[in-house]
């Protein structure tokens, strides 16, 4: 059936919900027939043709009112696969409601044409009046049951093409939210309900082959007591339910890792189809587990701005793009002294604690750590995120880095640092698996040299003009130190010293 619903919606788009009704007619007609002649075999009659001129026509009438009730609802989806401007999560959730009114609708249609289809064909077969009113009732019985078997899996059928056409590799509807009955709840109204009109239907053909015509509502009886008798205890409690425990388990498992709990897997205890899905998730959340191990182990290797920044922008974040930003190097002064009369391990473990105070100071002031240069980082403000006012952000960067270093070493460690702020290149570089975000440009050039220029200045925090130009409140502590030659420059570089003590220590 699968087909047909999706070659009706390929064929027909927006008026596919009629080509579907049109195909539903033929395919039901069998199971209105069968129901038509019992009727006429158990009053003894001949008059088949009649009855099924009858049933014919009450299954085509219903099929049309169905059709017209329900096509307000309906009428979003239609105007989308028409060309309409409508937005594609209005007409996926109309398909939902759709169903969810047309189930309940369809009951009690199936209830009233059953009703009136019996009690037509008795008519027709010779019933009297009492006998006519209990096939009126029985019908009504069996045309309730038989809708609820299948119009939920009916409808979900045929919404699907349309579901896939709206949502097929797209997440709108993946928070829509879903009505009960579960499947749970129409599994077993499916197991019963089969159970109830086999019983009846059964009982009624027995009826008629041994020649017997006892009172309708008997039937109706027989089928209430069988399904409660033996559909209960062995369709439900003995088939049905042992399967839904694998299934409670996979919707809490699943629940579990939208939450990012891994650690819990989902019983393998069923030697079934539902055993093989089990043990599949179970290997799924061992790799997302793995998947978020390494997440953790790596992810201090790639700086957190960076990783958003590809997250949201995909393939983006590797092309190069110019940005006014304000770089800043931090450097040790005569680290390498230490570093040759001190163990590698005493030197690294130094250098972690200076980077310890470095790059919180500069993530908090908005800044990105670029990368460690030996016994030095590189920072940048405005890249790759934008930033406004980057150099101010960059000078309280700095100067907070300055009084932590101060409050953790004292005098043992001495730092300097340079700022510069001006236009660079800021992208990717390199190929294949290995790729690195850097700056490219003069501006990170003078910053570096800058920094070198605070030896010769004795100055802790030394910055360009470009950086002083930039800052919206410029900091009490400048010193104007000049004009300065740097290597790679033809020009020279004013320069501003910067004391970092606060104003009431200097006093």
């Amino acid at each position: 059936m699968d087909r047909i619903w999706q070659w009706a919606w390929d064929r027909f788009g927006a008026r596919h919900r009629w080509a579907g009704l049109a195909v539903v007619v033929p395919a039901g007609l069998p199971l209105y027939l069968f129901w038509s002649f019992l009727i006429v075999a158990l009053e003894g009659s001949r008059h088949y043709v009649e009855a099924a001129a009858v049933t014919l026509a009450v299954l085509v009438g219903v099929n049309v009112f169905a059709g017209f009730a329900g096509g307000k609802g309906y009428r979003p989806v239609e105007q989308w696969a028409d060309g309409h401007d409508v937005d594609r999560a209005t007409a996926l959730e109309a398909t939902y409601t759709f169903a969810r009114s047309a189930a309940s609708r369809a009951v009690w249609l199936g209830a009233v044409a059953f009703a009136t289809m019996s009690v037509l064909v008795g008519g027709i077969a010779g019933a009297n009046g009492p006998r006519l009113a209990q096939y009126g009732v029985l019908g009504a019985a069996i045309g309730t049951i038989t809708y609820l078997i299948s119009v939920h899996s009916m409808l979900e059928a045929t919404a699907r093409p349309a579901r896939l056409a709206l949502a097929g590799g797209t997440s709108i509807g993946d928070l829509l939210p879903r009505a009960r009955p579960t499947i749970a709840a129409w599994s077993s109204v499916t197991v019963l309900g089969t159970a109830f009109n086999f019983s009846v239907e059964g009982a009624m053909s027995a009826a008629a082959i041994v020649g017997v015509s006892p009172q309708p509502l008997l039937f109706l009886a027989i089928g209430a007591a069988m399904t409660i008798g033996f559909g209960i205890p062995l369709a439900v409690g003995v088939g049905f339910s042992p399967s839904m425990r694998p299934i409670r388990d996979l919707t809490e498992g699943t629940a579990r890792v939208a939450a990012g709990d891994y650690g819990v897997r989902v019983p393998v205890v069923q030697d079934d189809d539902l055993g093989v899905l089990a043990a599949s998730f179970n290997r799924m959340q061992a790799g997302l587990a793995e998947r978020q191990r390494l997440q953790a182990a790596f992810g201090a290797y790639v700086d957190p701005a960076l990783a958003a920044r590809l997250l949201e922008q995909g393939d983006d974040v590797f092309t190069g793009e110019r940005r006014d930003v304000t770089v800043m190097f931090v450097d040790i002064r005569d680290f390498t002294p230490f570093a040759e009369s001190n163990t590698a391990e005493d030197t690294v473990a130094r250098l972690n604690e200076l980077f310890a105070i470095v790059v919180p100071a500069v993530v908090d002031a908005g800044g990105h750590v670029n990368k460690f240069l030996g016994d030095g980082a590189l920072a940048v403000f405005g890249a790759p995120t934008d930033l406004a006012d980057h150099a101010d952000a960059a000078v309280s960067a700095a100067v907070r880095i300055h009084r932590l270093v101060a409050e953790r070493f004292g005098g043992e460690l001495r730092i300097g640092i340079g700022i510069n702020t001006g236009s660079v290149i800021a992208g990717t570089i390199g190929a294949g698996p290995h790729l690195e975000f850097t700056l490219i440009g003069d501006t990170t050039n003078v910053a570096a040299r800058v920094e070198q220029l605070t030896k010769t200045t004795r100055d802790a925090i030394l910055l360009t003009q470009a950086t002083r130009d930039a800052l919206a409140s410029r900091p009490t502590g400048l010193v104007d130190r000049g004009s300065h030659a740097l290597k790679g420059k033809s020009a020279p570089i004013a320069v501003f010293g910067l004391d970092p003590t606060p104003s009431d220590q200097r006093a």
